[in-house]
């Protein structure tokens, strides 16, 4: 039975994204950078590419708002396939965070956020069992 890439795809380490930086739009003053609320990611593997065993990185550009959601969305980092950047895209828009804040003051700030598309699960997340006596 052929697995649809579309479920349980953190728990496959299929798509998975990280919040690398905030840069905030105006004003001065420590930042509390906003951090995201889930841990599954919104973003469906294109299945063309999964067929196909295609592994790739999208570098995004997202500004959230003031209310925790993602009003614009832009590629900075392409994975050269343009399946990748669109379900990258799109699947940003889905995303919600903690709004980023400033003297306790939510504000909205610009965030890089990479979204990589792998079908092996991420070094991070794989388990070790303990040696055992044969």
């Amino acid at each position: 039975m052929k697995q649809n890439p579309r479920r349980n795809l953190a728990a496959q380490g299929g798509v998975t994204a990280a919040l690398l930086m905030g840069l905030a739009c105006g004003g001065e003053g420590e930042i509390e950078q906003p951090t995201p609320l889930y841990g599954a990611v919104p973003i469906d593997y294109p299945i063309q590419l999964w067929d196909q065993d295609m592994e790739g990185q999208t570098m995004l550009r997202v500004r959230v708002s003031d209310t925790g959601t993602v009003d614009s969305v832009e590629v900075v980092g392409s994975s050269g396939y343009e399946a990748f950047d669109s379900a990258a895209v799109a699947g940003a828009r889905d995303l919600r965070f903690s709004p980023a804040r400033r003297d306790g003051e939510r504000i909205e700030v610009w965030a890089t956020v990479p979204v990589r598309f792998s079908k092996r699960p991420r070094p991070d997340t794989a388990r070790v069992l303990p040696a055992t006596d044969a």
